[in-house]
């Protein structure tokens, strides 16, 4: 059976098939040795960069498969690990009573959404606690950063062309819900198509607030952006990672801190 990853340092014969699959691709590796050494690395990432996958340059379930080497893409998964006891470890400030509730319909959604592997779990993991530490699919509540003084609420979401909001009432309509906080009309009726069964959350925008609904729209959301996450924490950069939810810092110190935790709490693929 061929090995589920091969990485820089590795010598095998079937460091030699990586090799001679990348030549016939047109990626070289330089010599075909059997030593995953920097050419190798080297021709991984830009077979990986060419065919739109995450680039690390190491040669995982899905590049192998890519590579007609494996016939099961699936990653290695985190879920087994997650436990209310280690996500509390997350969430130190958090009720365990709401991690124990809202836990296992966001794990399903992941594995669902074919997101169950260790970066995009804690991804997911540490996203809720930038956005709801208290654990719970909840609506956004007003601040100045979206109500203006002496306003109507959310009166500043109001004409953000970059929502697709149309003006008054789309602010209030379509504040932050969920444990993603989906804001906008633009994302509601984008994400709200993609749940299976479809659901119209610009006719019914409170939905996106309901757990199981919630779980599905963090879930969806992340796997929009799957590669560039992962490119974000391959690169060691919180901060873009963040942004690329967020679209901006707001929540960065607690995103960092679960992550980290997390990190440190659950076990390498293997």
């Amino acid at each position: 059976m061929f090995p589920s990853v091969l990485k820089q340092g590795d010598v095998s014969s079937d460091v030699r098939k990586l090799q001679t699959s990348l030549l016939e691709h047109g990626f070289n590796p330089g010599d075909v040795d059997s030593f995953y050494g920097q050419g190798t690395v080297a021709a991984v990432m830009a077979f990986q960069k060419s065919s739109g996958m995450l680039v690390d340059g190491i040669a995982g379930p899905r590049t192998l498969t890519a590579l007609g080497l494996a016939t099961d893409d699936t990653l290695p998964s985190a879920i087994p690990a997650v436990t209310v006891q280690v996500v509390s470890q997350m969430f130190p400030w958090t009720p365990i009573g709401n991690i124990r509730a809202n836990l296992p319909g966001i794990l399903s959604s992941l594995v669902e959404h074919r997101l169950s592997d260790k970066p995009m779990v804690l991804m997911a993991l540490a996203t809720v606690r930038a956005e709801v530490e208290c654990f719970m699919p909840i609506d956004e509540g007003q601040s100045r950063f979206n109500t203006s003084p002496s306003a109507h609420p959310f009166d500043l979401y109001d004409a953000r062309k970059d929502l697709g909001n149309h003006g008054k009432p789309d602010g209030a309509r379509f504040k932050g819900r969920g444990y993603v906080q989906l804001t906008g009309r633009a994302n509601y009726a984008k994400y709200g198509a993609l749940l299976s069964p479809k659901v119209d959350l610009v006719e019914t925008p409170e939905r996106a607030g309901e757990r199981d609904i919630a779980a599905n729209l963090l879930a969806l959301f992340l796997a929009d952006k799957e590669i560039a996450i992962k490119q974000a924490l391959v690169a060691g950069d919180m901060a873009h990672a963040r942004r690329l939810v967020n679209g901006g810092s707001h929540g960065l110190d607690q995103f960092t801190d679960a992550f980290r935790r997390g990190d440190a709490l659950l076990p390498d693929a293997m």
